[in-house]
């Protein structure tokens, strides 16, 4: 398997009205989590605790929610664009 990142519902119900340069932004920063998690979990598969909890981060001015699933190898996002 190799890790990867998603959006939490779907691509389109979630950046639906979302800023170009939000996205933009979003999908950097998820590109980085991704990297961090691979990282840390050398091979998620075998990854026996339990996940991590949702977490928060500020980007563009809106908000970004996820979490790490290691056994997935998968980052889950959701987002809050700025108003």
């Amino acid at each position: 398997m190799t890790w990867s990142w998603e959006y939490l519902s779907s691509e389109q119900h979630v950046t639906a009205g979302a800023l170009a340069d939000f996205l933009a932004a979003v999908e950097r920063r998820a590109a980085d989590l991704v990297r961090a998690a691979e990282a840390l979990y050398l091979d998620g598969t075998s990854y026996q605790g339990s996940g991590e909890p949702m977490r928060y981060l500020d980007v563009a001015g809106g908000m970004l929610a996820y979490y790490v699933a290691p056994r997935l190898e998968l980052v889950v996002c959701q987002l809050t664009p700025p108003m």
